[in-house]
């Protein structure tokens, strides 16, 4: 893999704290202004490596390597860089916080509209946002701060074992107390934002759904029959153990023998969601607007979310309170029904899946290669859980493969090309419901395709045990990486960032002058997803394995024969290199498991050794 993380990490990073960073205080802002999501996107380009990989971590002052010291220089020095993080947190959630205490999750300057259609279906002529829908939250803002409290409550838990001055320990405690609420609020913003979708066979959203899975067009009624036998325990816990926030009034139509449903999680809090009954202080739990549906792209980025607060280090640290833990509960619960669904509908049937039927196409008769790679991500989360056979990894890493083509990543654009679009503008979709506060309805822009292809490839090739599968991946991830940097920045305040689309292809305007911080954190979730891969321990290669082990056979056997012949008395410096011999024998068998090349490596040095020893034994004396 050519991908340097730390390297590219620290270039981020320097360039972040000289963008955001003036006269030591933080400045929240970049393409799209100022929001919950862009400031929480700003923030976490550094604080995802530094509370995720741990050569990146700032809670210690005495432990910050030199090289992250010289690149977050304008921050300041070792003692002063997390301190200067805190108060850049505490302001943020000051900042989106209500007068009486309320969190905020407002999509505000990332909504747009939904062009062409005003909510009644007619032509718009003259329309625009109201305050009132620029302050909708949005489960985007639920998911980004879940990730960011975490990383905040991470920090703080650590960085204040090492605070001796009794103000800044205040200053630190206070932080902690105002993340966990924001946490606990958007935990309960995500739980009112789960969307169960009930619908019958033949309705418009069944047909769809049916369309997608019937890939071998076998008759309907066989069909059905198959899709709800494969869907019955999912249907079975939606109804009877999601009891609290949104989802669980649809349990009685789930009763229903002759219902389809879909689940995921809307784009805000669903109409008519129940408050959630907490002991947590969350402040006011507004009325929901949103669709009763799941939006695959919200459906993802909450999934993202919930699997942080499930994270080896979320329980490690013990960042989740007694009434979070049970709200995590709620929400993981809701996360594997969700990951078993769109697994089993896009592997569905015994030939090919309607996951590799390119582009997705939703029940509401909209495709997209994006929502191809947005279940292929859902897909892989599902793997994880259950041990997938190579077969079936090597099929979703022909799906990436396929869907980087398509999407001109890693195959040459022609000009004009429709493909384009999902790189620029973007791809915008409605957001129903929204219409119901105003004169128009919403819509939502998604543009990042390429990173999260990219972490989507380090993630399966981090589960391959295949050599060659694992290469095409990674080879993939390399070539979708020289495709992220030809979108860098070059030019301006904020070069060293993203996104440039006009870098990679060349007929599309060149208007970027500002960072996108939506575009750069998924650059750095993926950067730290590759740091993940490369600690990893290497591919084991079974052929390999057994190599090593006959290698080890016989250079043990030559070894003792050495030792038996009285090699060791025929001089010091003999039995010296013995003694190395015998510690590399050692080495080798230590690590042939793990690492079964190096044992390989170290073996054949060692019968190289013992050969010349042998060799030189025979022309001294003659015994053979």
């Amino acid at each position: 893999m050519q991908i340097q993380p730390r390297q590219q990490l620290l270039d981020i990073w320097r360039a972040t704290a000289r963008v955001s960073y003036h006269d030591g205080e933080w400045f929240p802002g970049g393409r799209s202004g100022s929001n919950s999501i862009s400031d929480a996107e700003q923030l976490l380009c550094i604080m995802a490596p530094a509370t995720e990989i741990p050569l990146f971590r700032l809670d210690r002052p005495d432990a910050v390597a030199n090289d992250v010291l010289d690149t977050l220089r304008a921050v300041g020095d070792n003692l002063q860089i997390p301190q200067r993080l805190l108060r850049a947190l505490s302001r943020y959630i000051e900042r989106y916080t209500d007068r009486d205490g309320t969190p905020l999750f407002s999509g505000n300057s990332y909504f747009s509209l939904d062009e062409g259609k005003d909510g009644d279906g007619a032509t718009e002529i003259k329309a625009e946002i109201k305050q009132e829908q620029l302050d909708l939250d949005v489960v985007d803002s639920f998911s980004i701060s879940v990730t960011l409290m975490l990383a905040t409550i991470g920090f703080t838990k650590i960085f204040r074992q090492v605070v001796t001055r009794p103000t800044l320990l205040k200053q630190v405690e206070a932080l902690e107390r105002a993340a966990n609420v924001r946490l606990s609020a958007a935990m309960a913003g995500l739980l009112r934002s789960f969307a169960v979708n009930v619908f019958t066979a033949d309705s418009v959203p069944g047909r769809e759904l049916l369309r997608t899975v019937n890939q071998e067009r076998r008759p309907t009624h066989q069909v059905v029959d198959e899709l709800r036998e494969a869907l019955r325990e999912i249907n079975a816990r939606l109804r009877d153990d999601v009891t609290i926030g949104s989802g669980a009034a649809e349990g009685s139509e789930l009763d229903n023998p002759n219902r389809l449903f879909e689940c995921g999680w809307s784009w805000g809090v669903v109409r008519e969601a129940p408050e959630i009954e907490t002991t947590a202080a969350i402040g006011e739990q507004r009325t929901g607007v949103a669709q009763n549906a799941p939006y695959l792209y919200f459906t993802t980025v909450a999934m993202d979310a919930i699997q942080a607060l499930s994270s080896e280090r979320t329980r490690l640290l013990g960042l989740l309170d007694t009434e979070q833990a049970r709200l995590a509960q709620s929400l993981q619960l809701r996360f594997e029904l969700t990951r078993s669904y769109w697994a089993a509908i896009a592997t569905f049937g015994s030939g090919r899946w309607p996951l590799e039927d390119l582009p997705w196409r939703t029940t509401d008769g909209i495709e997209f290669d994006y929502f191809s790679l947005l279940v292929g991500g859902i897909v892989i989360q599902n793997m994880q859980a259950v041990r997938a056979s190579t077969t079936e990894l090597r099929r979703v890493s022909e799906v990436l493969e396929e869907l980087a083509n398509r999407s001109r990543i890693t195959r040459r654009s022609t000009e004009p090309e429709t493909a384009i679009a999902v790189h620029y503008p973007g791809l915008h979709f409605p957001l129903e419901g929204s219409e119901n506060i105003g004169s128009s309805r919403l819509a939502w822009t998604v543009a990042d395709i390429a990173p999260t292809l990219f972490r989507r490839s380090l993630t399966l090739a981090s589960m391959v045990d295949d050599g060659v599968i694992r290469g095409r991946l990674l080879d993939l991830a390399d070539a979708i990486w020289d495709h992220l940097q030809d979108r860098v920045l070059r030019e301006g305040d904020d070069h060293g960032l993203w996104d440039r689309p006009a870098g990679a292809y060349k007929y599309l305007p060149d208007e970027a002058r500002d960072v996108s911080w939506y575009y750069t954190k998924r650059v750095v979730d993926c950067l730290v997803v590759a740091a993940r891969l490369i600690n990893d321990p290497p591919l084991r290669s079974g052929l390999l394995t057994q190599i090593a082990a006959d290698l080890l056979n016989e250079a043990d056997h030559l070894y003792d024969r050495e030792l038996l012949n009285g090699t060791t008395t025929r001089g010091e410096t003999l039995r010296v290199e013995l003694d190395r011999i015998g510690t590399e024998l050692r080495r080798a068998r230590a690590v042939r498991r793990e690492q079964p090349g190096v044992a390989v490596a170290v073996t054949e040095e060692v019968l190289r050794k013992l050969d010349r020893l042998s060799a030189a034994r025979q022309a001294d004396s003659g015994v053979t």
